[in-house]
């Protein structure tokens, strides 16, 4: 068969010619949309389950979220393995799928589980999947840094929460943008039992009345003059006065108690079950970019590190965003080691095949095909949708010996 396919291609030298042009140009495309990364992405394909239950010690989250829930994931298609985690006010469950599941089809798997067992969970107890993305996905950090000291940790946090995080998970590829370190702002309200007991209020009573304080509320339309207005009651808190001016109830000689009456009202930060440092330097608020499941890293931290460029303009005087972690600078020092060594191979195979043969033309047969074939092999790769790593790329560099001597 070789000996037919060698007498083709000798019968047909503008069709082989064409092809391998061909091929060439297919390749080049190739390798400019083929993903790059430094590791390849070797973890399994998981779907993460949060459901927080605010407040409940370790055992009770094991016991009325994580059981059922884990009990249930066992059920879903393609699952090999569910593990589940309770901590504090906080349970995970990580299923894991066989190998080659699509990752987006077993996360739609997962929903509709989840959906049937809603009504098993606790009241108020919603369990939510975790980004799409994999273990390998932590691409990039930074932090927001005010040597200055004119801004707090909470206005920071604010910052990062309010403004960074949504303009950065508005870029191409970007599964989730976490948030870490700093004060997330409340309004704390802390009852006093004595005032309570005083005045005849229990906490059921505090918290229906500031559940129905903080709604809004639309009415009809009104023509007036042939014109239409839209009546709504405006109800959102939004200051402490607000907050101390709730109605709970009424006393006995029908003067309304007020939630200011039995409580000391504040903003003031979430608890908080960890910091983030830099350097020794003191606290500071930081922002993890996690990299969609499949993606581009190489690409997709060229837009982050742009994105935050442009935002610059926009932060308070004084605060700087300061990268922590930047994998794109190990990707291209693999990448380029690896390219220069594949660069070394090509010199060295042309050159032994030129004094070796000492024949021009017949040294161009393993010169020529030594790249064609490179190329062809990025070929595959894009359509495999394997990503360009130390791993793939080592391998081709570790096939040129073999190339060689098929050419040969």
């Amino acid at each position: 068969m070789i000996t037919a396919v060698i007498r083709w291609s000798m019968a047909n030298r503008f069709l082989v010619v064409l092809a391998t042009l061909f091929a060439v140009g297919w390749g080049m495309w190739s390798v400019k949309n083929t993903p790059i990364d430094a590791l390849p992405d070797l973890s399994d394909v998981q779907v993460i389950i949060r459901t927080p239950y605010a407040g409940q010690a370790p055992q009770i989250v094991e016991n009325q979220v994580t059981y059922p829930l884990t009990t249930t994931m066992l059920s879903v298609p393609g699952a090999k393995t569910v593990r589940g985690y309770s901590f504090f006010g906080d349970s995970y469950v990580y299923v894991l799928f066989e190998d080659e599941t699509d990752l987006y089809w077993a996360r739609s798997r997962v929903l509709e589980y989840l959906s049937q067992m809603q009504g098993q969970l606790p009241a108020g107890v919603s369990p939510s999947l975790g980004p799409d993305a994999t273990g390998v996905g932590w691409i990039y950090q930074y932090a927001l840094v005010d040597r200055s000291g004119q801004h707090d940790l909470a206005q920071l946090r604010s910052l990062q929460d309010w403004f960074l995080k949504f303009e950065l998970k508005t870029l191409a590829n970007v599964a989730e943008v976490a948030s870490l370190g700093g004060m997330v702002q409340q309004y704390q309200v802390q009852l006093d039992p004595i005032r309570m007991i005083n005045r005849g209020i229990t906490q059921r009573q505090v918290t229906d009345a500031i559940t129905r304080a903080n709604q809004e509320a639309g009415g009809a339309l009104l023509t007036l003059a042939e014109r239409e207005f839209m009546v709504r009651a405006s109800g959102y808190l939004k200051t402490l006065n607000d907050f101390k001016s709730i109605p709970i109830t009424l006393a006995a000689d029908g003067v309304p108690i007020l939630l200011g009456e039995v409580a000391d009202i504040r903003r003031g930060p979430e608890m908080r079950r960890g910091i983030a440092e830099l350097d020794g330097e003191g606290e500071v608020v930081g922002g993890v970019i996690v990299l969609r499941s499949g993606k581009n890293a190489r690409a997709t931290i060229t837009a982050v590190k742009d994105k935050l460029e442009t935002l610059k303009a926009s932060l308070p005087e004084g605060v700087e965003i300061v990268t922590t972690y930047d994998r794109s600078k190990l990707i291209d020092r693999a990448v380029n080691n690896l390219g220069i060594k594949l660069l070394e191979e090509f010199l060295v195979v042309a050159l032994i095949c030129a004094l070796f043969l000492w024949h021009l033309r017949s040294s161009m047969v393993a010169i020529i095909s030594l790249p064609v074939g490179v190329l062809v092999s990025f070929i595959v790769m894009h359509q495999q949708g394997i990503n360009a790593n130390i791993m793939s790329l080592g391998g081709i560099a570790i096939a040129i010996g073999a190339m060689v001597d098929a050419a040969w």
